[in-house]
């Protein structure tokens, strides 16, 4: 059975206090939406439905980043949660398989519950996920015998014993797209908030004879965002989450408490990472590598073996070489490191090719930015630059060249070629102690005046 997914996104999320739409609040680097819409794609449904409404064409952008296949159907009046899949039914016409509707602001759900709901189609005509809480709160209660549904009832509208059931829901629900769009039909809002609820569907399914059942989850997936309080717990679940899977993948944690992913963040086995590291989007580390302690990461990778930090700063564009080493206080950003190369301290290096074996000394500069435009500085193999160096772009620095140190560089270097840039030294006899008892007469007037 073919399966498309309506992913809800229309929210304004009032409780955030944001004028950023609530889908596009982050967790990991990656917005709610983008969780929702990797665990959607992970299961390769045929087609997949992002409804927007806030902000329509700011949500809409971000969906397509994600997957420029997705479909968008705008809820231009928020009237619950039928009314907004009902908005996906014509981007659906013609389709005869299930689906699925999922939310932005639920962004945890498993591909493998999603398959598990899938599997469970065979054996009901309505699918819902529940889960069991000891805190169920404001959730909707799920009224069942065994697996079987009788019916969803909102907090609102529970009874005070209904209340006190634990089994909650989700929201999520899967069926034939025929049905479920038939049964939204027929759904009213005759209801406390007046609004549309998707949870009818299961009462008006019962009353035609057709069958609902619940599959359970951990209660951590079913995680909704609300206000900035539920967005920090989110955000403390996920990095938990990531920090298990990253040691069951062979990454060496040292403190892992210390240390904070990314959604994409990718790391090679046997890679070590120390205390107070960072990694932003879109980094990839390989095997064997160390990253040692507050280094910040972002749009960076970093190959087999090599060495970043302590208190180092990688950002996007940079493509560290393997075996390369980047040390204290050094900045990367748009380079390429070669391998074996050496940035051991106190360095910018910036829109930068350099070369393998090369040295970088303590203090250097690429002076890539001219006021206006950036430029590019190229360091051959097995070059060797002298600490204090400024490289004023664009510049090329020659295989096997030097610097001496404290040179600004403002013309190519040849090949194994030693380039000075230093002004001329004078030395004054005696001019320093002069300075400095005239310097302290200063001070002293003033501090008694």
């Amino acid at each position: 059975m073919s399966t498309a997914i309506v992913i809800l996104a229309a929210g304004k999320g009032t409780r955030m206090v944001s004028d950023l739409p609530k889908a596009l609040h982050k967790i990991g680097h990656a917005t709610l939406l983008e969780h929702a819409m990797r665990s959607a794609l992970t299961v390769k449904p045929e087609k997949i439905i992002v409804v927007v409404g806030h902000q329509a064409k700011m949500v809409a952008n971000a969906a397509r980043k994600i997957d420029d296949a997705v479909v968008i159907a705008e809820q231009k009046e928020q009237l619950g949660t039928a009314h907004a899949v009902s908005q996906a039914e014509k981007a659906l016409s013609g389709f005869n398989g299930d689906i699925i509707v999922l939310y932005a602001d639920t962004p945890f759900i498993e591909p493998e519950t999603i398959n598990t709901i899938k599997e469970a189609r065979k054996n009901a005509d309505l699918v819902v996920l529940g889960f069991e809480t000891t805190d169920p709160a404001r959730y909707g209660r799920i009224i069942t015998v065994e697996q079987d549904i009788r019916k969803i009832v909102e907090f609102k509208d529970a009874s005070e014993a209904e209340r006190k059931l634990t089994l909650c829901n989700s929201g999520v629900l899967a069926g034939a797209a025929s049905l479920i769009f038939s049964l939204i039909g027929q759904i009213k809002n005759e209801n406390a908030a007046s609004e549309y609820y998707l949870t009818d569907c299961i009462e008006l399914a019962k009353a035609q004879g057709k069958s609902a059942i619940v599959v359970r989850c951990s209660e951590e997936e079913t995680l909704g965002i609300n206000s900035r309080q539920d967005l920090a717990l989110a955000e403390a679940e996920f990095q938990k989450k990531a920090r298990k899977n990253h040691t069951q993948n062979g990454v060496t944690l040292l403190a892992p408490e210390t240390v904070f992913f990314a959604l994409d963040t990718e790391i090679g086995p046997d890679t070590i990472v120390e205390q107070n590291v960072v990694f932003g989007p879109d980094v990839t580390i390989s095997s064997g590598a160390k990253i040692k302690s507050f280094s910040h990461l972002e749009g960076a990778h970093v190959s087999e073996g090599a060495i970043v930090g302590p208190f180092a700063r990688l950002r996007p564009g940079s493509e560290i070489g393997a075996k390369a080493r980047v040390g204290n206080f050094v900045e990367v950003k748009k380079a390429v490191i070669g391998d074996n190369s050496k940035i051991n301290h106190l360095s910018y290096i910036g829109d930068a090719t350099i070369g393998t074996e090369t040295n970088i000394g303590a203090g250097s500069v690429t002076c890539n930015y001219d006021g206006v435009m950036k430029h590019q500085t190229t360091i051959g193999d097995g070059a060797f630059i002298g600490s204090n160096t400024m490289m004023v772009a664009p510049i090329t620095i020659g295989k096997d060249a030097m610097t001496a140190s404290g040179s600004v560089i403002t013309k190519d270097v040849p090949e194994a070629a030693l380039a000075l840039g230093r002004g001329t030294q004078e030395n004054k006899p005696r001019l320093a102690r002069k300075l400095m008892k005239m310097l302290k007469q200063r001070k002293q007037k003033k501090d008694i005046g």
